[in-house]
């Protein structure tokens, strides 16, 4: 079994910093605000968080999002939903052009209350689109004030995607997390962990399953599946992602991925 390794990243900072969304995003009392940015190749938010709910949508490119509580792979035409006060950080995998919501905290009730993938649906996208001209302030009962209650209706009824990895906050858990994260072929089975962590391996299926809610197996097939979006949507072939990953052919790859998403890869972008 190959245990973790240190990997020393160099980050590149020749890139010209993106547009930063405007500071009337978090201070406007609108109940629902469309800032528009576009980030170029691999840039990097830094963690932060927002006093107001945030829906994330990506027009085009991949996002990688990171909490405490997991990660996310968000593809074009979908978001991530980002309750207020949560702590996030974001990668853009190619260029990204992003449209996010601020949403006051008190704008609609039934809204989601998690972190999550959510799907967008092409009434919400265009409503999206329009909202990201919308000058403010606008006048109460306007075209642009109806506009926006509308769009507040339609985040009522988000579907959420499969599309998050919950990582653990035990050490142990964590370590194997990381590592599998670092080499998402490692075939290395619980037993292997077990010998090397010195527990016993009931104790690691008691705490992946507590821990994340999933067992062992499942983790990492999601890790996996997640790491085949951002390699899907870099224009990698479905044969190389599929050996890369440890799949023994394209077709099991593709059998698991329609199991997960409900259609095969070439139909997901």
């Amino acid at each position: 079994m190959d245990m973790p390794r240190t990997t020393v990243v160099k980050i590149k900072t020749a890139a010209p910093p993106p547009r930063k969304a405007p500071t009337l995003a978090e201070t406007s009392p609108a109940p629902v605000i469309c800032s528009a940015t576009d980030y170029v190749a691999g840039w990097e938010v830094q963690p932060h968080s927002h006093t107001k709910h945030q829906l994330v949508y990506a027009v085009h490119g991949v996002m990688g999002v990171h909490t405490d509580v997991g990660h996310w792979v968000v593809p074009s035409s979908r978001a991530i939903w980002m309750p207020a006060g949560t702590t996030h950080a974001i990668r853009c995998i190619g260029e990204v052009h992003m449209r996010s919501l601020f949403i006051r905290t008190d704008a609609a009730p039934g809204l989601l209350t998690d972190c999550s993938a959510v799907d967008i649906s092409p009434l919400l996208t265009e409503l999206i689109r329009a909202a990201a001209n919308v000058e403010h302030p606008y006048a109460p009962d306007s075209r642009d004030d109806r506009l926006m209650r509308l769009l507040l209706d339609e985040l009522r009824a988000l579907p959420v995607l499969p599309l998050n990895l919950p990582m653990p906050a035990d050490p142990r858990v964590l370590l194997i997390c990381e590592s599998l994260l670092k080499q998402l072929d490692d075939p290395s089975t619980l037993t292997d962990w077990a010998v090397h962590l010195g527990i016993n391996v009931k104790t690691i299926q008691r705490l992946f399953s507590a821990q994340t809610g999933m067992t062992f197996g499942r983790w990492r097939q999601q890790a996996r599946l997640l790491r085949t979006l951002e390699l899907l949507a870099s224009g990698e072939k479905v044969i190389d992602i599929a050996l890369a990953l440890g799949y023994e052919s394209p077709s099991a790859f593709t059998t698991m991925f329609k199991k997960q998403f409900g259609m095969v890869p070439s139909q997901f972008f």
